[in-house]
């Protein structure tokens, strides 16, 4: 009975012997860890053209950016990632755009230079009203022995029209001149037919009849003294002044 027990014990111590000298497996090695991603940084660009402006003329501002979640120009806010955008600036500005996105920010400028307009000079009048008067209102001429307006005259007559016009509070008075031919009383009727001629254009044009006044000179007062057909001519006239009256 000793003997039976004896042999299963040194069995099993067998078994255990054996299995005690297996060789031991090496565990597996650790996963390999991947690199990080990294994020690339963004990128921005920012042109302006023109560059140099006069007031009140455009520019046209174009950009363009990468790897950026938001873009903002200061002065105009927040805009797509690339685009164009024309825009008036008043004065000389630099334009700032600012690109942000996961890697980081980027940003750019754009220098617009506005030139002011050239002054304008402001033409000063020096003359009196006297002398603007002569320069604008002026003289006409008749032709021997009539007081017919002629076609020279009826222009010069629709200029002084329109300056008198231009200026209401200004009364005019006309005087009628004649040659030194014929007599005294017959030049003093056609200085007077002379002056109503030119009276009633300057009427015709818009001019208030109770601004006008005339009066006839006849041959009394000549521009000119010599006896020749140029001083006749410079005689035969109506000669226009303010009247103060």
């Amino acid at each position: 009975m000793k003997q039976k027990l004896v042999v299963p014990v040194f069995a099993l111590a067998a078994l255990v012997a054996v299995a005690g000298c297996k060789k031991k497996q090496a565990p597996p090695p650790p996963e390999a860890t991947a690199p990080p991603v990294s994020t690339p940084a963004p990128t921005a660009q920012l042109t302006a053209t023109p560059t140099v402006i006069s007031a009140g003329d455009q520019v046209q501002l174009s950009w363009k950016t990468s790897d950026a979640t938001s873009v903002s120009i200061d002065g105009i806010g927040d805009v797509p990632t690339a685009g164009v955008k024309t825009v008036t600036p008043s004065q000389s500005t630099t334009y700032h755009l600012v690109a942000t996105g996961q890697g980081g920010t980027a940003d750019a400028s754009a220098r617009v230079t506005v030139n002011a307009p050239p002054a304008v000079a402001v033409p000063t009048n020096t003359m009196s009203a006297e002398e603007e008067f002569k320069a604008n209102v002026q003289d006409i001429f008749f032709d021997y022995d009539t007081a017919d307006l002629r076609s020279d005259a009826q222009a010069t007559l629709a200029k002084d029209a329109s300056y008198l016009v231009a200026h209401p509070s200004i009364k005019v008075v006309i005087g009628g001149y004649c040659d030194e031919r014929g007599s005294d009383e017959y030049n003093l009727a056609l200085g007077q037919n002379r002056a109503n001629s030119a009276k009633t254009a300057l009427i015709n044009a818009g001019v208030a009849a109770n601004r006008i006044r005339v009066i006839s000179y006849g041959k009394e007062k000549p521009f000119c003294t010599e006896s020749t057909e140029q001083c006749w001519q410079l005689n035969r006239r109506d000669g226009f002044a303010m009247d103060n009256q």
